[in-house]
């Protein structure tokens, strides 16, 4: 499909993770201005018929082309799937935007005095440091190999703010977050030459359905509305809303940073 009225006609999005959450809101608001979406999940047949629903409902209203994909991102199998789907659809260069927003982890304690098998292991860190951190940077990769990058193109990662305080149960993803933020200043350098804008959404508190498998997750969300300036949390539509301003022209030198999306959360 084609609008030429949009925005964004003729570019793509990939969302690595977009059943739900950031992914989910990400895809409608591009998808508002014109950009076609490959989406990426995991979801079962009976979740996934629904979701496939909502993405042709929105391809339809929005006269734009949504793939979805139920494959494993994490994979070089589900990578290769992916090439072989999109080969004749999305054409050269017309990738804007790549959107990691996988969350894939292991919640448990470093310690509790119980079972060894209740432990985070070093196996749990190194899966969830792929998920959420390194995978990003195989895609990158692969997109520039396939030559499918826009020539001024975006790549977008989502941090949190347990990156850099206490939350419990959550290591595991609080050390594949601040590998990821290392990862960012490293793609943005090496990756820059080639026109790529790499940055990082550090969002709010916000409750999308990874959120709430955190142990401790009601009060995270009570006192993230205590400390809000603007007394409410964050929600998705706020985080696709910059990933949208991310994606403009006018936002083509930034490059390499950690971008707050809070309303000021952060600020206390």
């Amino acid at each position: 499909m084609h609008n030429p009225l949009k925005q964004f006609s003729d570019k793509w999005a990939i969302i690595l993770g977009g059943s739900s959450g950031f992914g989910l809101a990400t895809a409608e608001k591009l998808a508002a201005h014109g950009m076609n979406v490959a989406v990426l999940y995991r979801e079962t047949a009976l979740t996934e018929r629904a979701l496939k629903q909502k993405f042709s409902q929105l391809a339809e209203t929005e006269y734009v082309n949504i793939i979805p994909l139920n494959i494993n991102a994490l994979t070089a199998d589900g990578r290769s799937s992916f090439i072989n789907t999109i080969r004749n659809v999305m054409a050269k260069g017309s990738v804007k935007l790549l959107l990691h927003s996988i969350a894939r982890g292991n919640l448990k304690p470093l310690v509790n005095g119980e079972a060894d098998e209740s432990l985070l292991s070093v196996e749990d860190i190194q899966l969830t440091s792929y998920a959420m951190s390194n995978s990003l940077l195989d895609w990158a990769r692969l997109l520039l190999k396939e030559e499918l990058f826009n020539a001024d193109a975006r790549i977008i990662g989502l941090t949190s703010e347990g990156a850099h305080k206490y939350w419990e149960s959550y290591a595991a993803v609080s050390i594949a977050k601040a590998s990821l933020e290392s990862l960012n200043t490293y793609m943005a350098v090496e990756f820059g030459k080639y026109g790529l804008k790499t940055n990082l959404i550090q969002a709010g508190i916000t409750a999308t359905p990874s959120l709430k498998r955190i142990p401790g997750s009601q009060k995270l969300i009570e006192t993230g509305v205590e400390r809000n300036p603007m007394g409410r949390m964050t929600t998705p539509q706020d985080v696709a809303n910059v990933i949208y301003l991310l994606c403009t022209p006018e936002a083509a030198w930034i490059n390499g940073s950690v971008i707050h999306v809070d309303g000021g959360e952060h600020c206390r």
